[in-house]
């Protein structure tokens, strides 16, 4: 799910880490007494949280390995990527192309120290101790001018991590931003919590600002995440909620009736 915070934040095991509550939620073990509180606030308001997670993750595989089989993408640049757990962006593309580079952004310190020593003998990622907003630093770090060719289309993700961003931040910008930085044949691939429970959407949102001292955005509406993109070209199907943006299977649908979901899709540059 990801969140906002400052890139010289230092690690707080007692205070909730949105990070670390996303890795409760798909069943891993890097987190602590202080996220897994949070969550059990957080599945009052949201039961069907686990498997929102859950979903989403499958969504990131999903469009990785369409967008490096299919679409032939061998540059990846993750903003607010997450500690890292299977499957992976690097894992999922390199099975696609061995020589697929993925740049990972973050500004939890778990994350970069967990992200780092995973991936300090893959010499095609790295991991960016940076703001997801603050655009020209990502792209003009040595390591992304290490592993990012300018001119070879990349795919920036997007993947859960806009609703970290307060309006104040305009996510439609920073989308604008990113694009413009990168080759023609480049992909966006874009998704947020929405809901169309306003007593979700407020409560959600209370629950992750308190839990992470202010460091979050909102849950939106489908259309407010649906103006970020317009004007844009969509791939099919378009803006969905994400289980269902080429589903493998059955299996991985979201059901309908939760109180939440991920709305997102990818964009064509």
């Amino acid at each position: 799910m990801g969140e906002r915070m400052p890139a010289d934040r230092e690690i707080d095991v007692t205070t909730p880490s949105v990070a670390r509550m996303y890795d409760w939620l798909l069943g891993g073990t890097d987190n602590y007494a202080s996220d897994r509180d949070a969550c059990e606030s957080l599945l009052k308001i949201a039961p069907s949280s686990k498997d929102l997670a859950l979903t989403n993750r499958a969504f990131l595989r999903r469009v990785v390995h369409f967008l490096a089989q299919e679409r032939g993408i061998r540059q990846f640049l993750d903003h607010g990527s997450g500690l890292p757990t299977r499957d992976n962006a690097h894992q999922v593309a390199q099975r696609a192309h061995s020589d697929a580079r993925v740049v990972y952004v973050d500004n939890d310190p778990i994350v970069l120290a967990h992200g780092r020593t995973m991936l300090e003998e893959n010499a095609q990622t790295a991991v960016l101790c940076a703001d997801m907003c603050d655009t020209d630093l990502i792209f003009d770090h040595p390591d992304t001018r290490r592993l990012i060719n300018d001119n070879e289309p990349t795919a920036a993700l997007f993947v859960s991590v806009l609703h970290c961003l307060p309006d104040r931040d305009d996510p439609a910008a920073l989308l604008r931003r990113v694009a413009q930085r990168l080759a023609p044949g480049s992909y966006l691939v874009v998704c947020q919590l929405v809901s169309d429970d306003e007593d979700v959407r407020r409560g959600v949102t209370d629950l992750m600002a308190a839990a992470t001292g202010g460091h979050w955005g909102r849950v939106r509406s489908k259309a407010e995440v649906t103006a970020f993109l317009e004007g844009w070209e969509l791939l099919e199907p378009g803006l969905v909620e994400v289980s269902t943006w080429r589903p493998d299977s059955d299996l991985t649908v979201w059901r309908s009736g939760n109180e939440w979901e991920e709305w997102g899709g990818v964009v064509a540059l």
